[in-house]
């Protein structure tokens, strides 16, 4: 038998007034755009419209809105000071030797020099090597090309924060 009550995590959510949520979903996905769709779109009876209308919302970023988002995320090695999730995200980093370190910050430098932001990827669950080998891979895209890479990647990226913030407990 299954269950029809929304989730504990999705009825906070849902129950959070205004400005709280705003400032919950901006700490999903930078995009102000992105959050205020998310916003006016409450309540979700189920975390999988929530999840569908941030897909929707992902895929209406406009070029600015894309890049207002990849503001806010650090590049990967480098998550920011008090950032859990970021942290947490990267945690694959945290075995990476001096050297390959010192290589993905030269790697995410020429990324960022080419596409004018840092690189973005889902990187829960990926290896230090495995996340080196996407960005020497992806620097040899054209700007059109990465730009829609990076969209689907930080469609990912929501899913998993979107997943923890009204999911868990």
């Amino acid at each position: 038998m299954t269950s029809t009550a929304t989730p504990p995590g999705l009825a906070r959510f849902n129950a959070l007034e205004e400005q709280a949520a705003h400032t919950a979903l901006l700490q999903v996905c930078a995009s102000t755009p992105w959050a205020r769709r998310l916003l006016a779109a409450r309540p979700y009876a189920a975390p999988g419209a929530l999840y569908a209308e941030s897909d929707a919302a992902t895929a209406a970023l406009t070029e600015a809105d894309l890049a207002e988002a990849t503001a806010g995320h650090p590049p990967i090695g480098r998550p920011e000071p008090g950032d859990p999730a970021s942290a947490h995200e990267q945690r694959g980093m945290a075995g990476a030797t001096d050297e390959l370190r010192a290589e993905m910050l030269e790697l995410n430098l020429a990324y960022q020099e080419k596409f004018g932001h840092v690189f973005l990827i889902r990187a829960t669950g990926r290896t230090a090597g495995e996340m080196r080998d996407a960005v020497r891979e992806r620097l040899g895209n054209t700007p059109e090309k990465e730009r829609e890479i990076v969209r689907t990647e930080l469609g990912r990226i929501n899913r998993i924060r979107l997943t923890r913030l009204v999911e868990e407990d």
